[in-house]
Formats: C-alpha cells, structure tokens, sequence
C-alpha cells in the first residue's frame, strides 16, 4: 500500500496526534491532537512534511497520487462543513497554511480565502448583502495567491492599491466602496495575467 501523504481532521477525530510533529509538522500535529480532546477545531487535512521533499526531489513535481489523495479530503472537508469548494451558492473557501516540524514564527506563507473566483464572489455578495466585504477579501486573495504561489511582485499590487486610494481621494484601504474595490479586484487580475502570462484562474481547483 502506498504511504498515506494527507490527514484529515475534524469532528473531534484526527488522523494523527502530537507525536507526529516530524511528519505533521507543528502547526498540523497541534490541529490533530485538540481534534482528538475535542476542542473546537475548524475541520481540516494537512500534507506530510514528506510529500514538500518528495515535491523538491521531483523538480517541482507532485508525488503521484497526491492529486486524487487532495482531492478526496476536499470532498471531507465540504460534508464536515456543509458546503462545497466552487459553489457560488454554497461555497467553501478554505486557508493554505505551511508549517513545518520545527517553529519558525514570521516564516511561513498563508493563502487565505482560497476558492474564490468571480461566480464565488458574486454568490457571496448574495448571500452576505455586503459586496465592499467579498471585494476586499477577493483582491486580497489574488495578492496573496498571485504573491505566493505563483511569484508575481507584491510591490504592483500594493501600487495599484494606494493609485486607487489616489483616485478616490482617501488615506485608508477600508474607506474605498464596493465600486472602487470591485475595479481594484479587475486591476489586480490583470497585474496577474501580466506577470503570469495567464488569467486569473476561475477553476478553485486549479
């Protein structure tokens, strides 16, 4: 049987405990162990410290099998919370967060809001009645995933944020309206397809 490379957690149960910090990591054997006390953990799965050296042996390849293993513990994760990874109606919007066995505070990276695209945004804003919120969220999230994942520059989108404050005669990112940061969320996208040579992608799989 090939090894096992995704733990899920959720439900007071865990697949692991505190005495696997090596193959958790911190941040996901600490997640494994207050699911088992039963504390109230937001469900969740965290990818074997194993499976990053697998990764950087492959020359930026993913182990096989890791794909169907994701993707089995999205389906997880979307009963445990009732909601589904792409649903603008019903959507689930999870954070990547890296970790490793060893504490290294300030270090690691984070996506947040990860399965957000256009029809997620829209049903949001249907369901909160607050689109200022979802298009906020939304251009932080291409930042951080542009930024992160896929190497684009920071420094643009932060230039194309204070142009907007500029244009809209304000100090404070929380003072622009929906409208401004609905056309902050379309300059964004292209800073990304500019720098990535792609669009934004709308698939939250992909």
């Amino acid at each position: 049987m090939a090894e096992k490379m995704v733990y899920f957690f959720g439900n007071k149960k865990a697949e692991g405990d505190a005495s696997m910090r090596p193959l958790l990591g911190g941040k996901g054997a600490n997640l494994a162990e207050m699911t088992n006390l039963g504390l109230p953990v937001p469900p969740g799965f965290t990818i074997a410290t194993n499976v990053c050296n697998d990764y950087y042996k492959n020359k930026g390849k993913w182990p096989a099998g890791l794909a169907e293993e994701v993707d089995l513990n999205i389906a997880k994760l979307e009963k445990a919370m009732g909601q589904k990874f792409g649903d603008p109606n019903n959507p689930l919007l999870v954070s990547a967060r890296s970790g490793a066995a060893a504490s290294m505070p300030g270090m690691m990276d984070t996506v947040l809001n990860l399965g957000l695209n256009d029809a997620v945004a829209e049903g949001l804003i249907a369901k909160t009645g607050n689109a200022r919120f979802v298009y906020d969220i939304y251009r932080r999230f291409i930042d951080m995933f542009g930024d992160t994942v896929m190497g684009c520059h920071h420094s643009n989108f932060e230039q194309a944020l204070h142009a907007a404050k500029e244009k809209a005669g304000v100090v404070n990112d929380n003072d622009l309206s929906a409208e401004q940061l609905k056309a902050g969320v379309e300059a964004y996208k292209a800073i990304y397809k500019k720098e990535v040579k792609k669009p934004f992608p709308q698939d939250p799989k992909e």
